[in-house]
């Protein structure tokens, strides 16, 4: 019978580096806090024994999951694919695995992930949805919590977002620099924390450049394609229509831009039509479309960094980060 292969163990990995076991340790679990020199010793002699890390071993000693649970409210949504990225991406790295919870926005659902977490089950938890999952909880247990895209009012939380009113009002100046002056917008869901800050954006350019808010250019919206169609059918039946949209998201860009060419008009040369957040198909739309561009991979990385200082105990730099976004003009504006 021939013998039996034994599986390297990290005493197999130190003896080939020339190190203790102690700095194996130390390197596979916090790399950053070992000189480079050592660190490629252990990494090559790792991968010259074909040593694996016992992940369940060394969760029960450091009494640590390393993983980490990401809850989004609907993960069809686009938007959150670069954010998610940017969070895996960060996360790797630091030695933490990702766990996605898609609630759709369900309590139940919400109240199953927060059980997820009281028992133990993930070191941290970053919250897209925009509110606590459960209000008597409020960070679960003591969980490390980061907040990242909707702020979530009154909780406290470290947060991470676009700059979304500054976005809002430079996207509203660039269309009123085109020469537009009836300027309608479409409104995100009336509760929603992201639609209070873009509308404020709005109305301050307007104020700015002394237009008057016509409260019959502002239409409600909830986000979606339909309800971006439903509006601009409302605008365009209006005795004066007006000669651009702003509105909230992309897709309620897309769906205005719909009901225009179904009304036998087109953006832009009778409506300009913007959008917000440049989700992967506003590029390849036609028209491609005006909007404005949030740096979505780089939020879901800070954010992630972040968690994992407050995991780790470290204070993060800063608490609150709000990044600048771009205005993107494509063929969906034009100049009057």
């Amino acid at each position: 019978m021939g013998e039996r292969l034994q599986r390297p163990k990290i005493d197999d990995v130190a003896r080939r580096a020339g190190v203790s076991t102690a700095t194996v340790s130390r390197t596979l679990a916090n790399p950053e806090q070992v000189k480079p020199k050592t660190r490629d010793a252990v990494m090559q002699a790792v991968r010259e024994t074909g040593y694996v890390l016992n992940v369940a071993a060394r969760n029960l000693r450091t009494s640590r999951t390393h993983a980490v649970l990401a809850v989004v409210p609907d993960v069809s949504n686009i938007f959150f694919s670069q954010v998610l990225q940017g969070i895996a991406a960060t996360l790797r790295p630091a030695g933490y695995s990702l766990i996605i919870a898609d609630t759709g926005n369900d309590p139940e659902r919400e109240r199953d992930h927060a059980d997820f977490v009281r028992a133990g089950r993930v070191d941290g938890l970053l919250l897209l949805n925009g509110r606590l999952l459960s209000a008597a909880t409020g960070e679960l247990a003591g969980a490390p919590t980061v907040s990242l895209c909707e702020r979530i009012p009154g909780s406290g939380l470290p947060h991470v977002e676009t700059a979304n009113r500054e976005a809002a009002r430079a996207m509203t100046e660039r269309l009123i620099e085109q020469g537009h002056r009836r300027i309608a917008y479409v409104a995100g869901p009336a509760a929603n924390v992201l639609e209070h800050d873009r509308f404020a954006g709005y109305r301050e350019a307007l104020e700015a450049h002394g237009l008057p808010l016509d409260a019959s250019l502002v239409r409600p919206g909830d986000f979606s394609i339909r309800a971006g169609e439903d509006a601009a059918h409302a605008l365009l039946a209006l005795p004066a229509r007006p000669d651009a949209i702003f509105a909230c998201n992309d897709a309620m860009a897309m769906g205005a831009i719909r009901a225009l060419t179904a009304a036998g008009l087109s953006a832009p040369r009778d409506v300009s039509v913007a959008g917000f957040d440049d989700i992967e198909f506003a590029a390849a739309y036609n028209p491609s479309l005006t909007t404005v561009r949030q740096a979505r991979t780089e939020i879901g990385a800070r954010a992630a960094a972040m968690l994992v200082d407050l995991i780790e105990g470290r204070q993060p730099a800063s608490r609150e980060i709000r990044l600048p976004a771009e205005i993107v003009m494509r063929d969906s504006t034009r100049a009057r």
